[in-house]
């Protein structure tokens, strides 16, 4: 999953016939269904997988999520996701998703996050397990090298000259 930068890589996925709204591109909304997917995708591999989730009844909540549309993306487009974790603590993930057009290479949209682990039994937060915390640490150590997204951390506004 590692994109040749340092970022993670998902794997190569395509828009869906029913993602398509009356504008004849993506919707907005599956836009964010399609960066969860990856988001699913990361947590994995942090260890925070459907057997984690059973075995210990612990996932995680998204807190916060701004979305960017860049370009449009088309009926069967092809599209990858590259992900950088951008900060974490003992129970939070920062993370920051650009979604590329497969063939063509132009970004379509990005998406910011913020998610906290939670303890499913009492509902509330709770501190990553130490193994999931080592593998959250070692990528942060891995992505701390990493430039700073130039879209990250943008306002919504409407700007003025």
């Amino acid at each position: 999953m590692d994109s040749g930068d340092g970022r993670l890589r998902s794997s190569v996925r395509r828009v869906r016939d029913e993602w398509i709204d009356f504008n004849g591109h993506m919707n907005v909304g599956y836009y964010v269904i399609a960066f969860d997917e990856v988001s699913v995708e990361v947590l994995g591999n942090l260890g925070i997988d459907d057997a984690y989730r059973e075995g210990r009844n612990a996932s995680t909540f998204a807190l916060e999520m701004h979305v960017t549309y860049e370009r449009e993306l088309v009926p069967n487009a092809p599209y990858f996701v590259v992900t950088q974790l951008l900060d974490a603590d003992h129970k939070r993930l920062h993370l920051y998703h650009e979604m590329y057009h497969a063939e063509e290479g132009w970004l379509a949209a990005t998406n910011e996050l913020i998610t906290m682990h939670m303890d499913m039994n009492q509902r509330r937060s709770a501190s990553f397990p130490p193994d999931i915390q080592e593998r959250v640490d070692i990528l942060k150590s891995a992505h701390a090298s990493l430039p700073w997204p130039e879209r990250q951390g943008r306002q919504i506004a409407i700007r003025r000259k």
